[in-house]
């Protein structure tokens, strides 16, 4: 007979971007937990032949445990599960789901958010993120009577997953030429779940690699595992003397994000590092069918492909529709503005750990700095700056926000505003660039993002847009 768990229904449970994150005890908890991954368990096919679902997570405080309840609920309904004997991160899952062929992942991971968040991402069986529909389908199904079990419950099977990704990793990055230019790489972990992961490829591909808070830390040192400039100043301080080619890497909480520190303690843009990647995967062969990437992406990366006879396609914010241009086959690579890059080959999910390898390579090869290279890039095809930040979404600043989308300015600090949209948040165009405000899906923050021609213009207009917005 169908039943109703007892489920506190005070805090409805809201996905966001690719699943659904709360604060621990508040709205991340066992029974919720629990009621989540039953609504999964009937969107699923069961019994003899059924694909395995993967239920994994990382470092983060009880990620285990809820794990472990996941993996409980799943074979009690007879679903196969694949249970990894260590925990993973994102990137290395997404691959197990792939290459297993699982009809689903589950990672308890909060991502970037600070250590008094949890969190459940979804991957779909591309090891992309889970379909927009399909993830309002199981959020309104939770909570609601279930199907009892039906048959034997499902066998659950231990897994390595790393081995696989790690050799499929060194089959799309150039180790070769790692193992030539033998590059000094300092790598940030931030307490995640990359340390073990990207340090380990490097160094088996014979880079020299220093390793900076790579000891698993559930409170994150104290600070969210994000890497902001503001949080990596011991990788600055370490990239900001000496010889040779070198490199600063550091990936977020789960890895499936990254961050690069040039030589001499300059940490790039996220744009910036796209364009990077973008000119040296075109010059390589290895992309032809073109690119896709975030409207709050800096423009440098779509002159770049453009220049190389590559199709740029624009996608609102949120990496779900980059990964599905490229399952659509219309593009081998995505790029975000926060960070986030997936390669068609490897899966169309983020992936730090491949993304940190690819700039070791191109600094291997090159033996010179980064900026060395993005300053051809920029005489060729113009210079573009680009920067990001964050409000606290009080009353005030959401009001704010909402008459701004209302009635969009037509001039901003004395500056003519050429075309607006109110695709995702407001943006707003300029000569030479744009500032886009947005609500943030995942955190109560408004989030800020800017493009201008050069540095002092674009931190002045990220100043602008905060002003906008602050109380």
């Amino acid at each position: 007979m169908a039943r109703r768990d007892d489920v506190d229904t005070a805090l409805p449970i809201r996905f966001g971007a690719g699943g659904w994150r709360g604060l621990l005890a508040e709205d991340f908890t066992l029974p919720r937990v629990r009621a989540v991954v039953e609504a999964v368990a009937d969107s699923l096919q069961r019994g003899v032949g059924a694909p395995p679902v993967l239920v994994a997570h990382d470092h983060r405080f009880l990620g285990d445990r809820f794990a472990a309840a996941a993996r409980e609920v799943l074979a009690e309904r007879g679903i196969p599960v694949l249970w990894p004997r260590a925990p993973l991160a994102t990137p290395v899952a997404a691959h197990a789901v792939r290459s297993r062929r699982a009809a689903l992942g589950l990672v308890f991971t909060a991502s970037h958010n600070p250590a008094e968040y949890q969190g459940l991402k979804l991957i779909a069986a591309s090891g992309g993120a889970l379909p927009e529909a399909d993830l309002r389908r199981i959020e309104g199904a939770v909570g609601r009577p279930r199907r009892g079990a039906v048959g034997a419950p499902g066998r659950v099977r231990r897994i390595d997953g790393l081995g696989a990704y790690l050799r499929d990793w060194a089959r799309h990055i150039d180790v070769r030429a790692i193992g030539r230019g033998r590059p000094r790489i300092w790598f940030d972990a931030m307490h995640g779940s990359g340390a073990g992961v990207l340090d380990r490829a490097l160094l088996d591909a014979g880079a020299r690699v220093v390793v900076l808070r790579g000891d698993p830390d559930p409170r994150f040192g104290g600070s969210p595992p994000d890497p902001r400039p503001e949080r990596l100043a011991a990788l600055r301080r370490a990239l900001g003397t000496g010889r040779g080619p070198r490199l600063g890497l550091a990936t977020d909480g789960d890895a499936d994000r990254f961050a690069v520190v040039d030589a001499g303690g300059r940490v790039l843009s996220e744009s910036e590092v796209a364009a990077l990647i973008v000119d040296h995967l075109a010059r390589t062969g290895r992309i032809r069918r073109g690119v896709a990437l975030s409207i709050a992406t800096g423009g440098l990366a779509e002159r770049v492909a453009r220049a190389h006879g590559l199709a740029v396609e624009r996608h609102p914010l949120g990496f779900s529709p980059l990964a599905h241009a490229l399952e659509a086959g219309r593009v081998d690579l995505a790029a975000d503005e926060s960070g986030g890059v997936a390669f068609r080959s490897l899966g169309p999910g983020k992936d730090g750990v491949w993304a940190g390898g690819l700039l070791a390579e191109i600094v291997a090869e090159t033996r010179a700095p980064l900026a060395r290279r993005l300053v051809d890039l920029e005489r060729r095809h113009g210079r573009s700056c680009c920067a990001r930040s964050a409000v606290p979404a009080t009353p005030g600043s959401l009001e704010r926000f909402e008459a701004l989308c209302d009635a969009a300015p037509a001039r901003v600090a004395g500056e003519r505003v050429h075309h607006e949209t109110g695709v995702d948040g407001l943006r707003l165009l300029f000569h030479d660039g744009f500032l886009m405000l947005r609500a943030s899906s995942t955190e109560p923050v408004l989030r800020v993002y800017a493009e201008a021609s050069g540095p002092l213009r674009v931190r002045r207009r990220l100043a602008i847009g905060r002003s906008l917005l602050e109380d």
